[in-house]
């Protein structure tokens, strides 16, 4: 923002959800101590970044709107949003992970926001891993739209030398890869979890690339090849599947048995939600209902594991 004053509004609002930390308000910590001690403890927030509990005022006003929550609550926020009207010409960017499904098919986030406030959603995907993004390591991303001009802007929002952004016409390529890789990392970290090695985690990452494409294109028209190997393809699946919190999660779950993915979230992951296994639930029952399970093996097995009491072993039966 410091690069760019005339592109930035002196004040970021962020809605915050209101919880309690060690008796205080997080919406206060954050304004007073500029740091997010539940959700990302140990970095320092820029002073004009303000945490709004109220989400109408912390959309009042705003030329961008940034959706980053788990996707199983946007049901209730976007009636909000709406609620309280845009600015002309509004745009969104998701960089939320996640797919639903309904009686058409496969639903994406982007899709959600843009019929529920009749605004244009980009997408920025890629590895970027939160704490070191946040310690300012450098890395890529890639922003997936469908208007250049709204990718031109968005690029000079947040592209700066520590933060490399790639823009392509590819958002649902660049949302899917997004989701997807959540899965196949929760089949890395039951490898992790059975103490298999670098080749057996390779074997996954490589078949889970291929079922990842596979999926794109058969539901999807006009996926580009490209947007595989972009930040938000191979490289996001790859430091997803060695970090993160679906590979850990995954680990665990399968060296303590009878561990279930709710209270990992509750202790492991401090309240944050897995997007993995709610998009393994989701994936399943699209190619279940469209009878494409002996096209996914590894997707197959994966649910199985993770919500039927499979055997981890059988993952390497694919």
């Amino acid at each position: 923002m410091a690069s760019s004053p005339d592109v930035f509004d002196p004040v970021l609002t962020m809605w915050v959800f209101e919880e309690t930390v060690d008796g205080r308000k997080l919406s206060e910590i954050i304004n007073s101590d500029h740091e997010n001690v539940k959700y990302l403890p140990g970095y320092k927030l820029p002073t004009n970044v303000v945490a709004v509990p109220d989400l109408k005022e912390a959309v009042t006003g705003a030329d961008v709107l940034i959706f980053c929550v788990p996707h199983q609550f946007l049901g209730k926020m976007l009636p909000q949003i709406k609620e309280q009207g845009l600015v002309p010409d509004c745009i969104g960017v998701s960089l939320i992970k996640g797919i639903d499904f309904d009686d058409q098919g496969v639903v994406l986030v982007s899709s959600i926001i843009q019929t529920a406030l009749d605004i244009d959603c980009s997408v920025l995907m890629g590895a970027n891993v939160a704490n070191e993004v946040a310690a300012g390591d450098f890395c890529e991303s890639t922003l997936g739209c469908n208007d250049l001009r709204h990718g031109a802007f968005l690029q000079d929002l947040f592209h700066t030398n520590r933060f490399r952004v790639n823009v392509v016409l590819d958002p649902h390529g660049v949302e899917l890869c997004g989701a997807l890789k959540n899965v196949v990392a929760l089949g890395a970290g039951f490898c992790d979890g059975l103490g298999y090695g670098g080749n057996t985690k390779a074997a996954i990452i490589r078949l889970g690339l291929i079922e990842m494409k596979k999926f794109c294109y058969r539901f999807f028209d006009g996926i580009k090849e490209d947007t595989f190997f972009e930040s938000c393809g191979v490289a996001d699946l790859i430091t997803t599947c060695f970090g993160g919190r679906n590979r850990k999660c995954a680990e665990l779950f399968v060296k303590y048995k009878g561990v279930t993915w709710e209270e990992m979230e509750a202790t492991v992951l401090n309240g944050q939600k897995l997007q993995g296994t709610w998009t393994a639930k989701e994936v399943y029952r699209i190619i279940e209902k469209t009878h494409s399970l002996p096209e996914f093996p590894l997707f197959v097995a994966i649910y199985r594991i993770a919500f039927e009491g499979a055997d981890a072993s059988t993952l390497v039966d694919v």
